[in-house]
């Protein structure tokens, strides 16, 4: 007699710190009615039907111990057919999914998928289960191996490939995690789709415990940017502020985008941006910063307020000097081979209140050569985002690739101009 039974499947359910994809269930075991390659003469033995319907009925009321006992039943019947055998393996396979013996339906699935009679759409289906079984067991180097299985011969599948990136990160499989979560991040990007946010974390914590400033700084930069939040700002900008390979020259435009964000800065911060203003001859930024800091009611109080109000004056006098000094500082810098003078006096006069000359300026040194295109282009950018042109400032910004601190700076301002 032939004997068909019902598909049986179970939902991954998984009580972790990552939980398994929507969409992403386990397949159970393939139901003979659902695949067209069975022969319609394929039949049970009737002593194997009738243990396998027993094993169905238990199974239905959730009596895990007496499926197995009837399963166990089927098998035990002398002379098993090929069919048989794999109906058998079928019922084991489900009452195992069902029960959470994780072991016994891998083995099972695994026979399933050396089977002939197993069609490729249900191979893949059983890679699935596997591997969310294995997921919700907690065993993640099992389940990152069905994954990779599964994606070898299915193809992408954005639920699985997320899955893959919790089981790696979920065995500390850093340097795996961000081998899988790059190019997925990265073609989510050149598609114009949004990347997941909990893809994004995995890649920024991987890149954080693997000590790679750069992974991790384009991650956070990408959470800030997707997912507007203001913690994720604040990782963005602890992982700047904490990384040792930024040079002393770029110390000020750390804090000024840190400024820009909003991010909270001392007496001391202000103290500090206008000293390094004047080291880097750029008088006229350091006034402006520290009014910025009298302005907010940071400086100008408390027992530092003699020692704040001295620097003031200061900086309000090499701003003057400077000021002084602009036509024969422009005339001298001219006539040097070199860019770097030159692109000093231009940025001057754009903070100065003279954006068109000085811009004019900074171009021709640019082309004429300077010591650090990188930060000379930063800083092209932030004087075009002074004289209030903010399109030209993104253009200039995007022009700063490859890795490094001052790309990040960058692409900090570039995040916050697309935010305004």
């Amino acid at each position: 007699m032939a004997f068909r039974f019902a598909r049986c499947g179970l939902l991954a359910r998984a009580a972790l710190v990552l939980a398994v994809p929507a969409g992403v269930v386990s397949a159970g075991f393939v139901t003979l009615a659902s695949v067209p390659s069975v022969q319609a003469a394929d039949t049970l033995t009737p002593a194997v039907a009738k243990a396998l319907r027993d094993a169905q009925t238990a199974l239905a009321s959730h009596a895990y111990d007496k499926a197995r006992q009837a399963v166990d039943q089927a098998a035990a019947v002398k002379g098993l057919s090929a069919y048989d055998e794999y109906v058998i393996t079928q019922m084991r396979a489900a009452v195992a999914t069902q029960a959470g013996d994780t072991a016994t339906a891998t083995a099972a699935y695994e026979k399933l998928m050396a089977s002939s009679r197993t069609p490729v759409s249900a191979r893949n289906q059983i890679l699935m289960s596997e591997a969310t079984m294995a997921y919700t067991a907690k065993n993640y180097a099992a389940a990152s191996g069905a994954i990779e299985r599964y994606l070898k011969v299915a193809g992408p599948n954005p639920q699985m490939q997320l899955l893959l990136v919790q089981s790696l990160y979920l065995q500390r499989d850093y340097a795996g995690v961000l081998r899988v979560a790059g190019p997925m991040v990265s073609a989510d990007v050149a598609a114009g789709r949004r990347p997941g946010e909990s893809m994004l974390q995995m890649q920024a914590a991987s890149a954080v415990a693997l000590k790679d400033a750069d992974t991790a700084s384009q991650a956070y930069a990408m959470l800030a940017r997707y997912y507007s939040k203001k913690e994720y700002w604040a990782l963005l900008l602890h992982e700047l502020v904490t990384r040792t390979a930024i040079p002393e020259s770029l110390q000020l435009d750390v804090y000024r985008i840190r400024m820009a964000a909003g991010d909270s800065l001392h007496a001391r911060d202000y103290m500090d941006m206008a000293e390094i203003a004047l080291q880097q001859h750029l008088p006229q930024l350091a006034s402006d910063l520290m009014a910025h800091g009298y302005r907010v009611g940071v400086l100008g109080t408390g027992a530092e307020a003699p020692r704040q109000a001295r620097l003031r004056a200061m900086v309000e006098k090499a701003a003057a000097d400077r000021k002084a000094a602009n036509a024969a500082d422009e005339q001298a810098a001219l006539a040097q081979s070199g860019g770097d003078a030159l692109f000093l006096v231009g940025y001057n006069d754009v903070l100065s209140g003279q954006a068109q000359h000085g811009l004019t300026l900074m171009r021709q040194a640019l082309a004429k050569g300077v010591t650090d295109p990188a930060v000379a282009t930063l800083h092209l950018g932030l004087a075009q985002l002074q004289a209030n042109q903010p399109k030209e400032a993104a253009a200039t910004f995007e022009r700063i690739t490859g890795k490094g601190p001052v790309r990040d700076i960058a692409q900090l301002w570039l995040l916050r101009l697309a935010q305004g």
